[in-house]
């Protein structure tokens, strides 16, 4: 997997050492509200990171840096096949409102398109307008789908 730049932010390939930054940038229950879960200890997110790190190639993950204030502020996923990619972003509650899960999730889709992905698809909970805005820029458009509760975005060339 390779780093993935975009003006602001740098996505970088998942490593289990990202743990105790990302431990505090998903730290706030509230960013669970729509992702389900609780918070994870610095331990069980080294876990798993070590688990995904060590997985299914098709298991693709980066975290995202910020530039300008040079700490890791999110993550963004992709679980593909040969031509289809599932997608999924989160960004810590203090960075969010800033445009960085647009800019990343529209960086992640156009190289995955880059790899030869034809269909891009991301699951969003009803109600969720920050991830519905973030999916359009992304070039994701609702269907009439649904999976455990979230409607289908889609994207194909």
């Amino acid at each position: 997997m390779d780093t993935i730049e975009t003006p602001r932010l740098v996505l970088l390939p998942l490593r289990s050492e990202y743990a105790d930054e990302m431990a505090a940038v998903l730290s706030d229950p509230d960013l669970h509200t729509f992702t389900g879960g609780a918070p994870l200890t610095v331990e069980e997110l080294r876990l798993r990171y070590e688990r995904l790190v060590a997985g299914w190639p098709a298991w693709r993950n980066w975290v995202i840096r910020s530039r300008e204030e040079e700490r890791l502020v999110g993550y963004v996923q992709a679980t593909a096949d040969e031509r289809t990619a599932e997608i999924a972003w989160v960004i810590g509650t203090p960075w969010q409102g800033r445009g960085l899960a647009t800019e990343s999730a529209k960086a992640l889709v156009s190289r995955l398109m880059e790899q030869g992905i034809d269909t891009i698809i991301a699951h969003i909970r009803p109600g969720h307008a920050a991830s519905a805005a973030v999916a359009s820029s992304a070039g994701l458009r609702p269907t009439d789908q649904w999976h455990d509760g979230e409607v289908r975005w889609e994207r194909t060339s």
